[in-house]
């Protein structure tokens, strides 16, 4: 099969790699899926160009109906990883899988399961936003329910009117109202997001949270690469990030919080001294005679057993962040 060549568009290479091949898929018998076959499986994945390594023996699987936040700096890997599984690029040595087919000997059935949005959304600018979904829907042999289609255009506020307007006069933000459209009218098994809110306004931001949610409360899965760290919080249920083509964390949302500080502030009545040791986990900031400021890992019980003996006027907890986590990481990688 053909692959796609350097620097082109991914949107161009999909729906070229959907053509070569929409024959064959029409006649293909299309397995049934288990509710426990991964939606995602990558088992030892490698990517090398020359010396460089962009992505190393990667293992992740993707349980059916999470949503699962894909993180890195730039040029960690995200879209290496993602390029592969949608057969755009080859691996240089291990496997994936998208809902037990493999990615490769069985890259139609698989991508066939996907709605996908690149980062960088290459499109056809003297076609309309209408020709561009039509398009897109047909060479991939997806059906689209119109009324489905009308709903996301009133979600995003995409206007048949717009719609109707050829591409090169679309601004950042109505390209990406597109590219969201196209990636969910077929309501597909798993959708591959990659930044999906860059360039889009908070009322849009909001909209397309509220997408999020309907498509997992319908069992969907959602594979999502993001910088924004506030909105990964909001809406994923595990992370996976990758540092310098290694994955070095995986964990849900709750456990990652756990593995920053909390940062305590303590107020007092009046002045009290500072105690000579601290439980292990703690960690004095400043102090003053009538404020503490800490970080916490773990339980606040063996906190709280100091503190009762103190004159305590108030207490504040500010839960760690998922920014706190990832920086961490990031740390470790630069030093």
């Amino acid at each position: 099969m053909s692959k796609c060549r350097a620097g082109e568009a991914d949107s161009f290479c999909v729906a070229r790699l959907h053509k070569l091949g929409a024959t064959d898929f029409r006649s293909e018998r299309v397995r049934t899926t288990d509710a426990q076959t991964p939606a995602i499986s990558i088992r030892g994945l490698t990517k090398q160009y020359g010396s460089l390594t962009a992505l190393k023996d990667l293992n992740l699987e993707v349980v059916q109906g999470e949503v699962l936040g894909f993180l890195g700096l730039n040029g960690a890997g995200k879209t290496t990883a993602i390029r592969l599984l949608l057969d755009l690029l080859r691996p240089t040595s291990g496997k994936a899988f998208i809902f037990g087919h493999d990615c490769w000997t069985e890259g139609l059935a698989a991508r066939a399961r996907v709605g996908y949005l690149p980062g960088e959304l290459g499109l056809y600018p003297d076609l309309t936003g209408f020709e561009v979904l039509d398009f897109l829907a047909g060479i991939s042999r997806q059906a689209v329910d119109k009324r489905r289609r009308q709903e996301l255009f009133d979600r995003l506020e995409l206007p048949h009117s717009d719609l109707r307007r050829k591409l090169r006069q679309y601004s950042t933000g109505m390209k990406r109202k597109l590219g969201l459209i196209q990636a969910f009218q077929a309501d597909p098994p798993l959708l591959i997001l990659d930044e999906p809110t860059e360039g889009l306004d908070p009322l849009m931001q909001e909209s397309f949270y509220v997408l999020l949610q309907d498509a997992k409360q319908k069992g969907r899965t959602v594979f999502m690469s993001s910088h924004v760290l506030s909105e990964v919080e909001r809406v994923c249920d595990r992370i996976a990030l990758l540092r310098k083509g290694e994955l070095v964390l995986l964990s849900s949302m709750e456990a990652s919080r756990q593995l920053a500080p909390r940062r305590i502030r303590v107020f007092f009545k009046q002045d009290v001294r500072v105690p000579p040791d601290l439980p292990p986990g703690h960690e004095f900031v400043e102090t003053f005679p009538q404020t503490w400021h800490l970080n916490v890992v773990g339980p606040l019980g063996p906190l709280l057993a100091v503190l009762a003996r103190l004159p305590v006027k108030d207490l504040e907890v500010q839960e760690a962040r998922l920014e706190d986590v990832v920086l961490k990481y990031y740390r470790e990688g630069a030093s």
